[in-house]
């Protein structure tokens, strides 16, 4: 019997390998779908561009959806010989997660409020207690009834009246970022009758537990332009339209502020703020213009006490400065300095308590939290002592206390929620993430940060983490990760799931690139407009950077990159297309002139400060000069996986549709370029957190099948 057994496992493994080599032979064997070529002359400015797949953009048209049929088909067939291992990929990083999780509780108004999952559920549940967490459970809304039968299920958070009687919250039900209103009567369970369609999901309640602001989208261009003022109780069709942003290249919004005194509507570009406020007091009262837009000039607002705080880059304060107001003099000639700007700390945030005033800074890329007294007796900053960790202030509803919520995480380290004691300077941990699995050790990870220097001299920070016993040999593989667009910082934040490739030998690495904030805002303005190029060469001096200093190899450094970051994915290998083995680009923005030609298409016109208007010839011709669709020609392409959603609204599906068609039409090498469109998605991808994991699961497999890592 003995010798039976691994004669018999021996089988398995041959029967086994059998069955992934044929899987592979019939891959290799299949034909990648061919888009049929209906060239479309696009004129501007005098210059003709020829688009084969433009027909691509008719959404819903048969011709379309078949061509999208087949290409997940054709990822499919070609990646069928990984398929068992993105489920073990996938219940690796699963097992790795508590499912029977719960957020910290925070108190407001008298309840305990917190979110939890339970164990094989996607989706959470957000709860509340009365007065003490020793109390029984109330259940505000469970997202898995909620969701059942849906393809797609988004619940955007909920807002409950200052009586705590009315919970209004918003549904997506498409991917589209089309949020329904409803209101649930938190005594009975039972849903109100109005339903409010179009909107951002969130309502903000006036004190009079009656009346609810919310933000209402376009209908075409998705973009938030309206705020309305609906009663309980009354049709939608009767609500007040309370402001419309006419400027296109503008967003609105609504909130209360922490002190609960004011609703404030905002209005924001990429380059300019303006808000205007009114009591909270009852839904009656006219808004107040608190500072009127000027170009340029960008402010955000808090208030305590008597006074508006203001956040702005007023007289040229490219790092931003703290100023404050009287709520009865709001204009910009009454603002008073209380915190000067700084040439090399970014101010990010503020925190206002009674007694402290808390202050989010960043200096050399770092995240500091800075506590002072209001009558400026203290003045201190929060201990931290790496430079691969995330700092950040967390959900902090009340004024008159002494404890500051705060999050901690580095590269090596899960993330912690603590109460700081802002007096006695002790701190309690509320909660670490747990890494389950018990193979866990943070001391087995190795963290970095290095500088990479670009073309022009400038140094470029990159954060770094790989396993003790992964070697700096040249042959490690490597995947190095990047953004940057809209100031948007990557903070080097713990992944339970990233072990899943550090434990197989992979390095990681976030590439700090111009046109984020990591920096410091003129980090930022030196990669957007006419200075973007800037952001993808310095991705790839950061990858040449890293081959120099044996990290990794051209044969083994993979790139990823989603969204914006996606287009950063798509000129680097038009630009440099050889120091990559494999490319992974989400919901790619590569269509640039075209889209942002098109103003009917969600994002366009309130993007023109960051890419630019290609109306004026000048952006026009730098744009196309970088836009990966229009600069996609023959040379030997890296492997390539793109993943789109079809009902994104922020990329819209035709634009990595139309690229991988004419990748494949243009691609000179025998290297594969797979394309799966998601047909229930949008941007944001799967909904409910495991389904999330099996995307991921297909982007991993993906890199360690090119380095035939198949366990």
């Amino acid at each position: 019997m003995k010798k039976i057994v691994p004669l018999l496992i021996l089988t398995l493994i041959f029967v086994s390998s059998c069955n992934k080599k044929n899987t592979r032979n019939l891959a290799k064997n299949s034909t990648p779908p061919k888009a049929e070529k209906k060239p479309v002359n696009l004129e501007k400015h005098g210059d003709i561009r020829v688009d084969d797949y433009f027909w691509m953009n008719e959404r819903d048209h048969p011709e379309v959806i078949d061509y999208l049929e087949r290409e997940n088909d054709y990822y499919n067939k070609l990646t069928e010989h990984t398929r068992e291992f993105q489920t073990e990929l996938f219940e690796e990083m699963k097992g790795r997660i508590k499912e029977d999780d719960a957020s910290v509780p925070f108190k407001r108004n008298g309840y305990w409020y917190y979110t939890r999952y339970e164990t094989g559920k996607g989706y959470p549940l957000y709860c509340r207690k009365k007065d003490s967490l020793d109390n029984s459970e109330i259940i505000l809304f469970d997202n898995n009834e909620m969701a059942e039968g849906q393809a797609y299920f988004n619940q955007a958070g909920y807002s409950i009246s200052e009586d705590n009687k009315i919970a209004a919250f918003g549904v997506d039900l498409v991917s589209r970022r089309k949020y329904t209103i409803q209101f649930k009567n938190l005594e009975t369970g039972e849903l109100l009758k109005e339903k409010i369609e179009n909107t951002t999901g969130r309502a903000v309640w006036a004190n009079d537990n009656k009346t609810v602001y919310y933000t209402r989208k376009d209908e075409e261009t998705l973009r938030s332009n309206q705020i309305f003022k609906h009663i309980l109780g009354t049709s939608p069709e009767e609500d007040t339209l309370v402001f419309q942003e006419n400027d296109e290249t503008f967003n609105t919004f609504v909130y209360k502020t922490k002190s609960r005194k004011f609703i404030v509507i905002g209005s924001s570009s990429t380059l300019t703020s303006e808000y205007q406020f009114t009591t909270a007091e009852n839904g009656d009262s006219d808004f107040t213009m608190l500072q009127k837009r000027e170009r340029g000039l960008e402010y955000s607002v808090a208030h305590y006490g008597e006074d508006f705080y203001v956040l702005t880059n007023k007289d040229n304060a490219t790092n931003f400065k703290l100023m404050k107001t009287s709520e009865t003099a709001t204009g910009k000639e009454n603002w008073t300095e209380v915190i000067p700007h700084r040439d090399d700390v970014l101010l990010e945030d503020v925190d206002i308590f009674k007694d402290f005033l808390v202050v989010s800074e960043r200096t050399n890329g770092l995240n500091k939290i800075r506590i002072t007294r209001w009558d400026g007796t203290v003045d201190y900053y929060l201990p931290f002592d790496n430079e691969t960790y995330t700092a950040y202030t967390g959900t902090n509803v009340d004024f008159d206390t002494e404890i500051l919520r705060y999050g901690y995480n580095a590269l090596n380290t899960p993330s912690s929620v603590i109460d700081f004691n802002m007096v006695t300077k002790e701190k309690e941990v509320k909660k670490e993430q747990e890494v389950l699995g018990g193979k866990f050790k943070k001391e087995n990870y190795i963290m970095e940060r290095i500088w990479a220097t670009a073309r022009d001299g400038v140094k470029v920070p990159v954060s770094i983490i790989y396993h003790k016993d992964t070697k700096k040999n040249g042959k490690a593989p490597l995947l190095q990760y990047a953004y940057g667009s809209y100031g948007s910082t990557i903070d080097p934040s713990f992944s339970s799931i990233r072990l899943s490739l550090l434990d197989r030998g992979f390095i990681y690495a976030i590439a700090h690139v111009r046109g984020g904030e990591y920096l410091g805002r003129q980090w930022y303005e030196d990669g957007k407009l006419l200075k973007k190029k800037n952001t993808f060469t310095d991705f790839i001096d950061v990858s040449k950077h890293l081959i120099e200093n044996e990290y990794t190899s051209e044969k083994h450094l993979y790139a990823s990159g989603g969204s914006a970051g996606g287009l950063l994915m798509g000129s680097v290998i038009n630009m440099a297309p050889e120091l990559y083995n494999g490319v992974i680009a989400a919901v790619p923005f590569v269509d640039v002139v075209t889209t942002m030609l098109d103003d009917s298409i969600p994002l366009t016109t309130g993007e023109y400060d960051e890419w630019g208007n290609p109306n004026v010839k000048e952006y026009y011709e730098y744009m196309k000069s970088y836009s990966p669709y229009d600069n996609a020609f023959a040379k030997a392409y890296p492997n390539i996986f793109v993943t789109t959603g079809y009902h994104d609204s922020q990329v819209q599906y035709w634009e990595p549709a139309k690229w991988v068609a004419k990748l494949r039409e243009h691609n000179t090498s025998k290297n594969k370029i797979l394309f799966y469109c998601d047909m229930d998605a949008g941007h944001g991808g799967a909904s409910g957190r495991f389904e999330a994991l099996k995307e991921i699961a297909k982007d991993y497999a993906f890199l360690l099948d090119l380095e035939n890592i198949d366990k």
